[in-house]
């Protein structure tokens, strides 16, 4: 079956302001890593780490995510777009995000924290990993709505249309878009819904692994190892039927530098699994302190 994309970016207004989709998904990401993280936090997954003191890890988690992702996708992604214009930083309503960008933002917001703290940053994040997956979901969820990110083409009778993706349809009224779909004529243009297979292992297939295998206590970086290297794996065969950014391949006439990018995390998983092989287990402690309230 082919699917026409015609999904409104806005989710709806509130008089002069719109909201957008892709901040929704901005929201989810952050409800759902602050709902996972207070059960973990019960558990006393992170000893000595109260209920305010992760709200303030998230919170500095969330802003690295935001701007390390922003400017990630600026200099790897779009620095011409950048130099000519550099206003489109702050557009993030309008999409562009870099996974590898807000995962170093998440880290340097996290270290933050975590000398404040005085705790092993290794522990810290063996904590985070399972939270982050379903946010990676809602993210791909909210490429897809936005109709950015595409695939390649299918070659066969099952996809999903972008007219963004199609410079012959861009300035095309809709109701020609429709009747041409309608009549079959665009039928060859069938992508693959690539944010969603993203979305699937990225969000459902990471979540539920992380999770399960950080259900009882592991050793020190073997979380934060399997995510690195699950995400690595996952990004990298999925480039395989994604358009390459910006339409450019880096070698090869099929590696792309979301490939490039992705190994670095595909060895640094795999070091960590290594070095957790004799690294000591975090076990679980009461909570210290209860929340403030008003």
């Amino acid at each position: 079956m082919i699917y026409l994309h015609h999904i409104d970016p806005i989710a709806f207004s509130l008089g002069p302001v719109q909201v957008h989709w892709y901040g929704l998904m901005y929201l989810l990401a952050f409800f759902s890593a602050w709902g996972l993280g207070r059960l973990r936090i019960r558990a006393g997954r992170l000893p000595g780490v109260d209920m305010n003191g992760f709200s303030d890890l998230l919170f500095y988690a969330m802003l690295g995510v935001v701007i390390g992702g922003r400017v990630g996708y600026m200099l790897f992604y779009a620095f011409d777009a950048f130099l000519a214009n550099p206003l489109i930083l702050f557009k993030v309503w309008e999409g562009g995000m870099s996974f590898h960008g807000g995962l170093l933002g998440v880290l340097a917001g996290c270290l933050w924290w975590v000398r404040r703290q005085k705790l092993h940053f290794f522990d810290v994040m063996d904590f985070v990993a399972p939270l982050v997956p379903l946010g990676l979901g809602f993210g791909r969820l909210g490429n897809y709505i936005g109709g950015e990110l595409w695939g390649k083409y299918t070659g066969s009778d099952w996809g999903v249309i972008f007219p963004r993706a199609e410079q012959a349809l861009q300035n095309l009224p809709w109701d020609q878009v429709q009747a041409q779909y309608a009549s079959g004529a665009l039928n060859a243009l069938a992508r693959h819904p690539s944010q969603l297979y993203e979305g699937f292992l990225e969000g459902v297939v990471m979540f539920a692994v992380l999770w399960l295998y950080s259900a009882k206590p592991r050793a020190r970086y073997a979380v934060s190892g399997l995510f690195a290297l699950m995400y690595g794996v996952f990004r990298f065969l999925i480039e395989f039927v994604r358009m390459p950014d910006n339409g450019i391949y880096v070698a090869f006439g099929w590696l792309t530098r979301g490939q490039i990018l992705s190994l670095p995390l595909i060895a640094l998983g795999l070091w960590l699994l290594w070095l957790s092989r004799r690294a000591p287990v975090l076990q679980p402690a009461p909570v210290v302190a209860t929340e403030k309230t008003a």
